[in-house]
Formats: C-alpha cells, sequence, structure tokens
C-alpha cells in the first residue's frame, strides 16, 4: 500500500504555485479577451463585454486539485474529481489547461501566449465553451450546469471499480438541494471489497449567491453530528493563512488516503468481519473568493456571498476597478508561473502527474475508453412462444422477460453491470437478478431481511435522484445498466434525465470523447394499470421529456408484449450515447408476436398486424387506419377492431402498432423516422386515422406534424382523468376505451356500412353499463376483465340501410 510521505517545503512552493497559477487563469477567464500575461497595463479594450463565471467557489476547488495531486504523484492512484458546485468550472478548465491534456483535446488552446489569449476569450462566450465544468472539460463525468447531483455520481463512478477513488466536493450551496442530501446516504451501498471508494470534500466557503449557507453558519458540532450519523469519519481543514493551510490539507489528505486504504487492505484480505466501514470525509472551511479581492467600492466581497459570481464589474468604465483587477491578477505573481513565451515554468509543471495518472486525462473520466460490450445471451433464450392460434389469446407479465434477460446479464458481466431500482424490483417483475445476486447493502441485516447483502450488486435505494445518479456515474465510467422505476416517479428524477441527453448531445461532438454505454430507463407501473394507487401514480410526463431531446439522443419505446420487450432491451443494451425510455406496464397482458415477427417489428420501430385489421386487405385503401402506441391502449384498440370486424365485416380496417415512438417523425426529422413512401404505406395519404397512444395525445400531433393532412389522425391518449378505480375505468376516464375506439371509427370512416349508429348507439351502452357495474361488484365487467381476442360475439344489432356511405350518427360525447 503506498503511503504520502510528510509534505516537505519544495513540494509546498510546487502546489503553491500551480494553484496561483490555477486562480490566475480563473480570473482571466472571467475577465480578460486579451493581454492575457500582462505584459502591458490593462485597459478597458482588454476587457469582455459581457463578464461571465463563478469566482467565488474557484479557488477552493484548484486547492484541492493542487493537493490531490501531489497524492497521486506520491501513490499513483487512479482518482477523478466530481465538482458538485460546477459553476467553478474554470478551475477546472484551468486544471486540465496546468495539466497538459487541455490542449491534447482541444489543440488549438496551445501552451503558450496565443493560447492562453484563446483559452481566455472562449470561457463563457459565443463559440466557446459554457461556465460550468461540463462535458467539453477534460476530466469532467459530472455536467455541473445543475447543482445536487455530485456524491450520486460519484458513488457510481466507483461501484465495480475497485481500484478507483472518485473525490467529490460537494459545495455547501449545493448541500441544501434534495438530492445531495440524500446521497449521503450512498455510503450504505458501497463495498471496500469490491468497489472503489469516495472521498466527499464538504466545502464551506460560507455563501450562495446572495445568502450565507444553512451549514456554514451552524455550530461545527452540529455539522459534524449530521455528518457522523450518516457514516463518516469527519475530518476538519479550517483557514486562510498560507503556507500553513497547504500542510493542514496535505496532512488531512494523507490520513484519508491511509484509513481508504486500510478499509480496503482489511476487506480485501479475508479478514473483513462485514460491518460497514466508516469512511473517511473532509470538511474544508476557507473564505468563498479567497484570494480574491477583500473589499470593492467599500464593501466585503471575500467571504462573502458577494464574491459568488464576478466581485468586479464595472472596469470599462471605473477606471479604480480596472487597476484593483490588474493588482488582483499580479498578486499571483505571474512571472513565477509563465515563462517570457507563455509555457508553463518547471515549477509550475513540478506538481502536475504523469499521463493517464491526470485527473484530467484519467480513462476513467472518459469512460468510453474502458467500454467493455455487454455480454448478452441469445434472446431464444427468453421467447415466448406465440402461434396463429395463441395469438392474443395468452397473458404474461413481460417484464419478467426483461428480469430474466438482466439475471443473465448480471452472472456473465460480474463487474459490468447493475439494475439501480427505488425499492421496486420485484414490484415491477424483474425480480429473477435475485437468482444471482442479492440487494447491496452494507447496514446491518437480520433473519426477516430477504436478498439483501454485503456483497449484493442490486441496486435499490427509495431514492429516483440516487438510483438515477449512481447508473450515470456508473455508465459515464464506461459500464452498462438500466434504472427502473413507476412511470409517475420518473418525473421526479427527470431533470436528471434532461441533463443526462444534453450530455451526451454534446459528447456527440467531441471526437476525444469516447462513446458510453447508453442511459436505460424502464418505466413500469404505468399510468393505464396503477388503478389502485390513485391519481397520484397516474402520470406519463417523462415521455415528453425524452420526446423533445436532441434527435441524435432521445429514443422511446413502447413495447406491447414480452417478445417485443426482448428484442428492444438487446437494442438499447448495445446502444451508446443514447437516453433510451422504454415503457412498458407489468402487470398480465396480451401477448401477440413471436419472437421472428417481434425482432421485424421492432427494427423497423412499426408495421401492419393484418391479423388485427380486416385480413387480405393487401395494398387496397382501408376506410380507416387505427394506429397504436403502448400496451394497454394496444390492447384496447385490438378490441374495438374486432368489435366492428364481427359486427360490421365490410368496415376494411388497416392496423398499424407503433414500437419506436421515433419513427413517426418525418426522416429529415429524426434519424429514426418513416420515410414518405413507408409512411403512406403505413397510414395512406387521406384516410382518418384513429390513434390510441400511451401518453398525452398531443405528442401524436407532435410527431406527425407535416405529414399529408396532419389534422386527419384523431389521437387518444391520457389526459390527466383518474382516480383510484378498476384498470378498465382509467381508459374510459381518458376516453381511450374500446367502446370510445368503436365510436371513433365509426365517427371517422370513409364508409360505414349500414348498422353503425346502432353500433355507435350500442357503445354508449356499454359505457353507461361500465359505470354502473363497478359501482356495485367493485370490479370491471366479465366481458372486458376476461377479454382474449376472439372471443367478441357480435351483438344482435336491428340494422337499417342507408343509401349515403356516411350514415348519420351522433358526434362521439365528451366525458
Amino acid at each position: 500500500m503506498s503511503t504520502v510521505p510528510e509534505l516537505t517545503r519544495e513540494e509546498v512552493q510546487q502546489i503553491d504555485a500551480w494553484w496561483r497559477a490555477n486562480n490566475y487563469l480563473t480570473v482571466g477567464q472571467i475577465y480578460l479577451k486579451s493581454n492575457p500575461l500582462l505584459e502591458r497595463p490593462l485597459t478597458a479594450d482588454d476587457i469582455k463585454p459581457r463578464l461571465l463565471g463563478h469566482w467565488g467557489t474557484s479557488p477552493g476547488l484548484a486547492f484541492i486539485y493542487a493537493h490531490l495531486n501531489r497524492l497521486i504523484k506520491h501513490t499513483d492512484q487512479d482518482v477523478i474529481y466530481i465538482t458538485g458546485p460546477g459553476h467553478g468550472g474554470p478551475a477546472l478548465v484551468s486544471a486540465s489547461y496546468l495539466e497538459g491534456s487541455y490542449t491534447e483535446c482541444f489543440p488549438r488552446i496551445t501552451e503558450d501566449t496565443d493560447g492562453l489569449a484563446k483559452l481566455f476569450r472562449q470561457f463563457s462566450a459565443p463559440g466557446g465553451i459554457p461556465s460550468h465544468a461540463s462535458v467539453t472539460t477534460p476530466g469532467s463525468i459530472h455536467e455541473g450546469g445543475e447543482l445536487g447531483y455530485a456524491l450520486s455520481h460519484a458513488f457510481g463512478a466507483a461501484f465495480d471499480n475497485p481500484d478507483l477513488i472518485v473525490a467529490s466536493v460537494v459545495g455547501d450551496g449545493e448541500a441544501e438541494t434534495g438530492p445531495l442530501e440524500g446521497s449521503w446516504k450512498s455510503v450504505s451501498f458501497l463495498n471496500p471489497e469490491h468497489d472503489g471508494a469516495v472521498l466527499p470534500i464538504l466545502h464551506l466557503n460560507g455563501g450562495k449567491i446572495a445568502s450565507p449557507t444553512v451549514l456554514s453558519r451552524k455550530d461545527p458540532e452540529e455539522v459534524q453530528a449530521l455528518l457522523e450519523g450518516h457514516g463518516y469519519e469527519v475530518i476538519w481543514v479550517e483557514g486562510e493563512d498560507l503556507p500553513w493551510m497547504h500542510e493542514r490539507f496535505a496532512t488531512a489528505l494523507s490520513y484519508a488516503y491511509g484509513r481508504i486504504r486500510a478499509i480496503q487492505a482489511e476487506a480485501r484480505s479475508g479478514a473483513w468481519d462485514g460491518e460497514r466501514p466508516v469512511w473517511p470525509m473532509i470538511v474544508l472551511r476557507t473564505p468563498k473568493g479567497w484570494t480574491g479581492p477583500h473589499t470593492v467600492n467599500h464593501k466585503i466581497y471575500e467571504g462573502t456571498w458577494r464574491s459568488h459570481q464576478v466581485p468586479l464589474d464595472g472596469m470599462k468604465e471605473d477606471e479604480k476597478q480596472l487597476r484593483l483587477l490588474e493588482e488582483w491578477m499580479r498578486s499571483y505573481r505571474p512571472e513565477e508561473l509563465f515563462n517570457s513565451d507563455g509555457t508553463l515554468t518547471d515549477l509550475v509543471k513540478a506538481n502536475n502527474p504523469e499521463g493517464a495518472l491526470r485527473m484530467s486525462a484519467n480513462p476513467h473520466a472518459n469512460g468510453g475508453l474502458l467500454t467493455k460490450e455487454l455480454k448478452l445471451r441469445d434472446l431464444k433464450n427468453y421467447e415466448r412462444e406465440v402461434t396463429d392460434e395463441t395469438r392474443g389469446r395468452v397473458k404474461a407479465e413481460s417484464t419478467r422477460t426483461l428480469g430474466e434477460i438482466m439475471r443473465d446479464a448480471y452472472e456473465d458481466n460480474p463487474d459490468n453491470f447493475r439494475l439501480f431500482c427505488p425499492d421496486e424490483t420485484n414490484s415491477n417483475r424483474l425480480g429473477s437478478v435475485f437468482e444471482v445476486s442479492d440487494r447491496a447493502f452494507m447496514e446491518r441485516t437480520d433473519l426477516i431481511d430477504e436478498k439483501l447483502s454485503r456483497n449484493g450488486r442490486v441496486m435499490e435505494v427509495l431514492s429516483e435522484h440516487n438510483s438515477h445518479g449512481w447508473l450515470d456515474g456508473y455508465n459515464l465510467t464506461g459500464r452498462h445498466g438500466l434504472y427502473a422505476s413507476y412511470e409517475a416517479f420518473g418525473m421526479v428524477s427527470a431533470s436528471m434525465t434532461m441533463q443526462a441527453g444534453k450530455w451526451f448531445q454534446e459528447a456527440n461532438h467531441l471526437d476525444w470523447r469516447a462513446k458510453t454505454p447508453s442511459l436505460n430507463i424502464l418505466l413500469s407501473s404505468t399510468c393505464w394499470r396503477n388503478d389502485h394507487n390513485g391519481f397520484s401514480h397516474q402520470a406519463p410526463e417523462l415521455l415528453n421529456v425524452v420526446l423533445n431531446m436532441n434527435k441524435a439522443v432521445g429514443r422511446i419505446y413502447l413495447p406491447v408484449d414480452a417478445n417485443s420487450l426482448a428484442v428492444v432491451s438487446e437494442k438499447i443494451f448495445a446502444d451508446k450515447n443514447k437516453v433510451n425510455l422504454v415503457i412498458q406496464d407489468k402487470q398480465p397482458q396480451l401477448q401477440y408476436m413471436s419472437l421472428d415477427e417481434a425482432k421485424d417489428h421492432v427494427g423497423r420501430g412499426y408495421g401492419r398486424w393484418d391479423w388485427a385489421g380486416t385480413d387480405g386487405l393487401g395494398e387496397e385503401k382501408p376506410d380507416i387506419v387505427i394506429a397504436t402506441a403502448g400496451d394497454v391502449v394496444t390492447m384496447e384498440a385490438v378490441a374495438a377492431a374486432e368489435i366492428v370486424k364481427k359486427t360490421l365485416p365490410d368496415l376494411k380496417i388497416r392496423f398499424v402498432n407503433v414500437v419506436d415512438l421515433m419513427t413517426l417523425y418525418r426522416a429529415k426529422d429524426h434519424p429514426h423516422g418513416m420515410s414518405e413512401s413507408e409512411f403512406t404505406k403505413m397510414f395512406t395519404d387521406d384516410v382518418d386515422v384513429v390513434f390510441a397512444f400511451h401518453g398525452y395525445p398531443g405528442a401524436i400531433h407532435q410527431l406527425v406534424h407535416g405529414r399529408p393532412d396532419a389534422d386527419r389522425f384523431r389521437a387518444r391518449g391520457f389526459k390527466e382523468e383518474g382516480t383510484t378505480t378498476t384498470p378498465f375505468d382509467m381508459v374510459v376516464r381518458n376516453g381511450v376505451s374500446r367502446y370510445h375506439l368503436v365510436m371513433d371509427i365509426l365517427n371517422n370512416a370513409r364508409n360505414v356500412p349500414a348498422g353503425g349508429v346502432q353500433l355507435y348507439r350500442w357503445a354508449e351502452k356499454q359505457l353507461q353499463r361500465h359505470e354502473e357495474y363497478i359501482v356495485e361488484h367493485l370490479e370491471d365487467m366479465p366481458e372486458v376483465r376476461n377479454w382474449l381476442l376472439g372471443d367478441f360475439e357480435a351483438p344482435d344489432l336491428e340494422r337499417k340501410a342507408s343509401s349515403d356511405s356516411h350514415v348519420q350518427r351522433p358526434p362521439l360525447p365528451e366525458r
């Protein structure tokens, strides 16, 4: 085990020079567009027209980074750096520039005076880079534009990464967010035998954008008790006096590293008693805006919230502020940091680790470099038999198939795959994974616990934020996984999903960012089948979030049975740099396609089901097109088509199912979009389409915008009508039941045979009967509850001939 020797005077000089250089570059990025080495006095023309960035947290981030570099140099330890205060981005950009990796990634930013000018000019500017640590920042796996996710990302990166330490800085403003507060509990899931370590560093600098932070104003004893209660050994480092702060922090970091390595050594020696370790963490208290202007215009800035963003903002009009900025920058003694040509001095470079040990060049922070393809078994192992005789007549809990696929993925990829779920693995019928792995848990267990152990690798924690964040960190360090949640609660972490999409979108434009496994999300316990849980559990909104992502990133799949889910799962686990949203309910559902049929169907993303429509129709133009996307609404549409076919056999129906929602876009709008000719083959150019959709109906109108006569699409879906009720009543309340669809077909078909009016009235009566039945019997009508394809018997309707192909019929009623 490598140890860290005592800090020497020479190392203090090297660390301090590196830190000063970082601070200098940070200030330069915020303020300057020219004159990067102050070769002449600053003028107003050297100042950017818009001053954007965050100074206050940056010197603390740079201070920590400088000391981690020394640790790495002595130990050859793999370390990556996650910055919770993400708007300290200039400090991280500066760090990668000082380490040389920035120029390796962006060769135009050279290591000389010209390169410095370009580095400064591009920061938070048009055509440049963001103000926060982002995908463009070498060494980052954490999009810093939104606060709260640092620790969950850090722990995700450490799972199954036994040789990695993730240093995660938590800002005291960030510590006030819900996701961060919950993520302290991640320590209860980290196993020192086969996982790496996370070193949280809580940075108490006292202020957020306009007021003090809660933790900075608490008594230290309260902060200590809070963090110890979460399970950490708290190491305090406080002050601002130099060079003694270097000595204090180096000592604290050396002690924390020693504790981490001792915990791991014990766990990996076979002598571990299995109790959860007490992992070290550091609380660093330094002034906000440390080393910046202490006062500006007679107001205190250093150490207060006023230094949060841009302490000096009037240099173009105020010569006094301009001189203050120059004095501030010269205080870092740039002549000791840069040679006359703008290159770094040996004193600064002496604090850099070598090669891939540089945190900004560590391959764990560019996880695609380490990604191994996920091993998956042949889908034949999971096939549910479907024949022409059993189609639509056999039920299965389709998500169990995904559980079986993941069970084998766990076995075949013992350090490369995990399921992340908010305590709902069994509920969502994914429990087959417990045949090969327990749930991870490092707290005490007792005899009533099931499938719960320190060696488990199924990740269940009752936090959507933690589950999502863990998978983000796991993905971006090159591993595979899936996040499963109840559909309604996908919205709890929807902002994280959106941020992941933005990360992938930007990463696609960076050649040096190797592609990583996709973010895969399964939403089960869907709005249509959360009838028993009530209105709070009925919300398909995450679909709309992903629908509006960049076309290179967002994917939405709506499989309808077990075989189509199996094919979709194989597809998403092979994808890179995507957000794959899969929506399918866990309840028993009809099975429609054989595995070969599902492969063909999912491969295209859509297909005609002639068995559900009018057989033998071929290319003949139908009277109506029924389209579906989503499992429950597909069943309702299949039932509606059967009712119409058996009652009015002369009405010609084309039935189309869509499993890849993005295929409805035009080909020029999305890479999965149907061509014009394919769209016409499916939907015609002029026949009305009754579309039964899983989510909000407006999404369908968005998807088919620009298609021929788009107004002919009559979309029905969830419209925020729900309660605690029966399964069928959910589709009734939202107007997408089989009876509503029958009426919609009759209202919009080109030709309706005699008997159409009577069938319409019959459907109305079924809805009335349904309302009375569920109140009396507390369950759905038996012909609905027990319906299988082929069971419907046409009612004996009194038929009246009509000479008009459009029979007179009342408009479809709205509930």
